[in-house]
């Protein structure tokens, strides 16, 4: 597939072998993405690259959740071939591929005003938190719940809770993300009803999703996210997690301070949806569940 804006630029589709120059282009505007991150993104969705004679200069991917969800991220220009319009073609190759799906995105201040032009409206926030200086506390659970390992045997259930608090299909997903990351499950009474990962990522590791039951004091998925901090105290560790859960303030206060925010946006939600944060309940989303913390900002 190709097609040009001028003589000296084309667009075709991501593959594998272009995942050392897209690695290139982040390094270039100091995103942590390794190319194992770049390798997980890619092979869980459609891209897109736009290259001139020099190789590849911008690059945008795009994941399906089923058939009425998605989620697009890694829109990257070089910093010398911006303002040519290049990102704006990547993000409608992207959307065309797309097509009438809801879908959601993080925004950059720099990429907001491109994306509202082409629909798409903010709904929230999200927060990066990380560092590496942090005394997690102990966190106490409820009677009758404790936390436990993974099994083999959780993963349906793993993907039905993902499923539940993301509102979007976690079938595909899910298992990749356990083949990579360690994970810790809350049960109660023998039910799983919440968990979180652990995963290499970027300049360390990240702590996402993190799934637990909803409650004003968050207190379930601060246990989740306090054991991860304990087992890895003074190891590089990031939490992206929404601006509605209730856990910036207490994650600055144990040593994971905000680093940066951007605005969740989504296109083509019905008014509705857009009231409910882009969700419906047609997409399968149940309220007695969040998602305390993301996979990350492109695969949310």
């Amino acid at each position: 597939m190709s097609a040009s804006i001028n003589d000296s630029i084309s667009y075709r589709g991501f593959t594998q072998d272009d995942i050392a120059a897209a690695h290139a282009l982040t390094v270039e505007l100091k995103w942590p993405h390794r190319a194992d991150d770049w390798r997980f993104v890619e092979q869980l969705g459609v891209g897109f690259v736009a290259e001139d004679a020099s190789g590849v200069i911008g690059t945008a991917l795009c994941w399906k959740y089923g058939a009425e969800r998605a989620s697009l991220g890694m829109v990257i220009v070089s910093p010398a071939h911006q303002g040519r319009g290049i990102g704006r073609k990547l993000m409608e190759l992207a959307l065309e591929e797309l097509g009438g799906r809801v879908t959601f995105l993080h925004a950059t201040p720099a990429g907001q005003p491109l994306y509202e032009k082409l629909g798409f409206r903010a709904i929230g926030t999200l927060d990066q938190h990380q560092g590496a200086a942090f005394q997690p506390p102990l966190v106490s659970l409820p009677a009758g719940e404790r936390l436990r390992p993974l099994g083999s045997s959780d993963t349906a259930r793993l993907i039905e809770l993902a499923s539940q608090a993301s509102g979007m299909d976690r079938g595909e997903v899910l298992p990749a993300l356990l083949s990579a990351a360690d994970g810790i499950a809350l049960d109660r009474d023998g039910e799983l009803i919440g968990f979180a990962l652990f995963r290499r990522f970027g300049r360390g590791f990240a702590i996402g999703p993190v799934v637990a039951p909803a409650s004003e004091d968050s207190s379930r998925a601060k246990a989740l996210i306090s054991h991860w901090l304990a087992l890895n105290e003074g190891v590089f560790v990031r939490v992206d997690t929404p601006g509605e859960s209730g856990l910036t303030d207490w994650l600055e206060q144990l040593g994971l301070p905000r680093v940066d925010t951007v605005v969740r946006m989504v296109r083509n939600a019905t008014p509705a949806e857009l009231a409910n944060g882009g969700a419906s309940t047609a997409a399968g989303k149940d309220t007695r569940y969040l998602q305390y913390g993301i996979i990350n900002q492109a695969i949310f």
